[in-house]
């Protein structure tokens, strides 16, 4: 399958806790996106995310937030 090319820029933010993936736009500079991240960031830092780390880039997400699951321990 051939991607088509995009000229949309996200803002990829990717978080250590939770371990996620949160995609933001699309927008048509990469300038808007970056402009746009620290309001973004500052919403995942009051829900308690850390380990922040953000790219922007042109694609085409599939997915606009992916998280690891967490697995739950029982102990007997």
């Amino acid at each position: 399958m051939i991607q088509q090319v995009t000229s949309e820029c996200w803002a990829e933010i990717i978080t250590e806790r939770p371990h996620c993936i949160y995609y933001f736009g699309p927008f048509q500079t990469f300038m808007e996106a970056k402009t746009t991240c620290p309001g973004y960031i500052e919403d995942l830092q009051s829900e308690g995310a850390l380990g922040i780390k953000v790219v922007i880039k042109r694609c085409r997400p599939d997915m606009l937030t992916i998280c690891d699951e967490e697995v739950s321990y029982i102990s007997f």
